[in-house]
């Protein structure tokens, strides 16, 4: 028995067998397999690290939130400031022509305006402009 190096003995009382535990022939071919399997394995691991890293990288420059998105947003931002400005601006002088027509203080001027204006009158010293409608 010292030849074989692959081989289990099995003492049951005084007798001793001796049976090799794998037949070596098809070894190699699952260990190539194993290897194989092992390496594509790490490489799909690998692919899909990439897939997902790449995926939130496109998301971070185009996405809802991204940086594309927050330079359109800035874009928005100023745009909306201005047009606020421009409407606090108009809501003042609309103020203050409201505060002329209050039945406290009533400016003569606003209220002859606004008279002629809705009952489409004029007054016989006005000059009056007839633009035709094209």
């Amino acid at each position: 028995m010292p030849g074989q190096a692959r081989a289990c003995q099995l003492a049951v009382g005084v007798a001793a067998i001796s049976t090799p535990l794998t037949n070596l022939s098809h070894l190699p071919r699952m260990v190539s397999r194993a290897r194989l399997k092992s390496i594509l394995t790490g490489l799909a691991l690998y692919a899909m690290a990439a897939a997902i890293v790449g995926y939130f990288g496109v998301n971070a420059y185009t996405g809802k939130y991204g940086l594309n998105a927050r330079q359109e947003l800035d874009q928005e931002i100023v745009a909306l400031t201005s047009e606020l400005a421009q409407l606090k601006r108009e809501r003042a002088r609309s103020e203050q022509r409201v505060s002329l027509l209050r039945s406290a203080k009533i400016d003569p001027d606003m209220l002859d305006e606004r008279a002629r204006f809705q009952l489409d009158y004029v007054n016989p010293r006005d000059l009056v402009r007839m633009i035709p409608a094209n």
